[in-house]
């Protein structure tokens, strides 16, 4: 089932705004949108991708749904379900309403003397749509319609899977500008006692959705979450399944501990920035690819093709 009144709003006071009438989609608004609005700095994704942080809307159209319970995630996991279940709001009221909610969360800089005014008129009309804030979207029945919607609106899209509905992606119709894969573990050991998967075949759909992704025509990413002590080991079988699916871009990011995942892991599981470049050289090293950028302050570096 969707998310109960009572559970939307202790979501809400951390930030969420739920949209919609069945409480299954939300937006909240990333850190970095925040700093770029002010000139103290942008995220990552600007760097390496051009995508804008004060134009960025971060949301997800099915935050209650994951197949997964990893113990890196941030959330609070006794509000996941692993399937859908109940009804859903149609893609054109999701992104109607998480707009206007997005507008409705920055109000307050209009009042602010540091904000930058090119950038206030600028971010009232989001041109990028982060399509992971939290659950997993490919369980959105209609995530195929609501790529497709934003696409139609002249939004960029960036979808972020953790390839268990590997038929979901297998079937889109309306590509992503650009599609991530989460491959946060080297081997099937790994990946159970770390991503703690909720159903059977969690790394078979995996390394299916490893081979989907090396089909797909768009840009498309491979994006591994660090977390010391757990999964910094084995760069070559990381390599391996880099090779599958072949992606444009490899992102290597630090585990940062906040949230409901302090209550799981530590600090001590924290890479650094420098720990996390060296692994990611390593991987590289193993399939061809290099460090061609990286964000000190969040901790991931970029791998591409030499």
């Amino acid at each position: 089932m969707s998310l109960s009144k009572e559970e939307q709003k202790i979501l809400e006071h951390s930030g969420y705004r739920f949209v919609g009438q069945h409480g299954h989609a939300a937006c909240k608004i990333c850190h970095w949108t925040r700093e770029s609005i002010v000139n103290r700095g942008v995220c990552y994704k600007q760097k390496f991708y051009g995508i804008e942080s004060h134009r960025c809307l971060q949301m997800s159209p099915a935050v209650p749904f994951c197949q997964q319970k990893c113990s890196f995630c941030w959330r609070d996991l006794s509000l996941t379900e692993t399937e859908w279940s109940g009804s859903w709001d149609d893609p054109e009221t999701i992104i109607d309403e998480a707009v206007k909610a997005h507008n409705l969360l920055l109000c307050g800089y209009y009042g602010n003397d540091k904000a930058d005014k090119k950038k206030l008129e600028e971010l009232k009309q989001p041109t990028n749509a982060a399509i992971s804030l939290a659950g997993e979207p490919t369980l959105y029945p209609e995530i195929d319609e609501l790529i497709g919607e934003f696409n139609h609106r002249g939004f960029s899209t960036f979808l972020v899977s953790n390839g268990q509905y590997y038929k979901k992606l297998e079937n889109l119709t309306n590509e992503p500008t650009q599609t991530y894969l989460s491959l946060d573990a080297p081997n099937s050991k790994i990946y159970k006692s770390l991503c703690n998967p909720q159903i059977n075949d969690g790394w078979d759909n995996l390394n299916k959705s490893l081979n989907i992704l090396n089909g797909f025509s768009n840009n498309t990413a491979i994006r591994i979450t660090m977390v010391k002590g757990k999964n910094m080991t084995s760069p070559e079988d990381y390599a391996k399944l880099i090779e599958i699916a072949d992606p444009t871009y490899v992102e290597v990011k630090a585990y940062m501990c906040v949230g409901s995942s302090r209550e799981r892991l530590t600090l001590d599981n924290m890479p650094t920035y420098n720990e996390v470049k060296d692994f990611a050289s390593k991987i590289g090293s193993y399939c061809g690819r290099k460090v061609t950028d990286g964000s000190e302050v969040s901790r991931v570096v970029l791998l591409t093709k030499e």
